[in-house]
C-alpha cells in the first residue's frame, strides 16, 4: 500500500517552531535510521510522518532548525507514531 498519497490535505504531525500546519503542503516525511536508511536506501513508507514543508525541510536539513538537532529528531519520531496511530484510526492500515 502506498502511504504517500493519504498525506495530502492532513495536518502536520511533526509540529516544530515555524509548522505551517500542514493541509496542501503536507508531504510523507521518512525518518532516516540504520539500517533501514543509507545511499540509496529510502526507509519504509511505515517510518514516516505527515510532514507541513517548513518541517519536512527541518527534518531533511535543508533548512537549519533554531534548536538541538535532537529536538528536530525527536519531533519527527513522534510525528512518526502519530501519523501511524491516524493511519490506524482510519483503517488505512491495521494494527495487531
Amino acid at each position: 500500500m502506498n502511504l504517500r498519497r493519504f498525506a495530502q490535505n492532513q495536518e502536520c504531525q511533526i509540529r516544530l517552531i515555524g509548522c505551517d500546519g500542514g493541509g496542501e503542503t503536507t508531504v510523507l516525511a521518512h525518518y532516516r535510521m540504520s539500517p533501514y536508511a543509507g545511499m540509496g536506501i529510502k526507509p519504509p513508507d511505515i517510518m514516516s510522518a505527515w510532514s507541513c514543508g517548513s518541517c519536512h525541510d527541518y527534518c531533511d536539513g535543508r533548512k537549519p532548525y533554531e534548536g538541538d538537532r535532537m529536538a528536530v529528531r525527536l519531533a519527527h519520531a513522534e510525528g512518526c507514531l502519530r501519523t501511524i496511530v491516524a493511519l490506524e484510526k482510519e483503517g488505512k492500515i491495521v494494527a495487531k
